[in-house]
């Protein structure tokens, strides 16, 4: 009985500590970054239809091709380490990237054209558009879960529970805020038009 009642108080003092409100914090941080690594993913994912949507009409672009392919895989190896920084720094290089691709089609009018080219496009902005909302919803969690840890007693619970606080997902330029748009000032190649225009790709 003696023991029943001390494990009662200890789990009474914990309470009062914050333990429970510590580990809900924690948790909806843990949600909120998922939320990230899965719209950066997908953000890769659609990068190799993309690229081959623009093979088609531009296949001398090995260069932009090349550095795409590059900064996709650094996104990829970055999501799949959980590193916060290392994701900001690999999303930020996929979109310096991307947006020397995008600036490709105002050589290229067919491809400027194409149906499956601009879809994917709007893919792109929609995924970024959602990246920069989980990146505000997990920034908005840390910030509370910070905040509460150091309060008191609240930061003797989360000693004990080895809680410390929790970084923020912070972009590495003002320019990573932003989704790629075409640059009109890049040169770029001569027009040209491919001999067999290529089908839509199917996703």
């Amino acid at each position: 009985m003696m023991r029943r009642w001390t494990w009662t108080l200890a789990l009474l003092a914990l309470s009062a500590c914050g333990y429970n409100r510590i580990q809900t914090l924690d948790e909806q941080v843990n949600g909120y970054a998922g939320q990230i690594k899965v719209q950066l993913q997908r953000r890769a994912d659609l990068v190799p239809n993309l690229v081959e949507t623009v093979r088609g009409y531009a296949q001398q672009e090995t260069t932009i091709f090349t550095a795409v392919a590059d900064a996709r895989a650094r996104l990829g190896g970055a999501v799949q380490s959980g590193s916060l920084p290392d994701m900001a720094a690999a999303n930020q290089g996929l979109t310096g990237a991307l947006g020397r691709l995008l600036a490709i089609q105002e050589n290229y009018p067919q491809l400027k054209s194409n149906e499956n080219f601009r879809s994917l496009q709007d893919q792109l902005e929609g995924t970024e558009n959602r990246i920069a909302t989980a990146r505000g919803d997990y920034n908005g969690a840390v910030q509370t879960y910070n905040a509460y840890i150091r309060q008191f007693p609240q930061m003797l619970t989360a000693k004990v529970l080895g809680k410390g606080p929790r970084e923020y997902f912070e972009l590495t330029s003002a320019a990573a805020a932003e989704v790629p748009k075409v640059n009109f000032t890049q040169p770029g190649a001569a027009p040209a038009a491919p001999a067999t225009p290529p089908g839509t790709t199917k996703r």
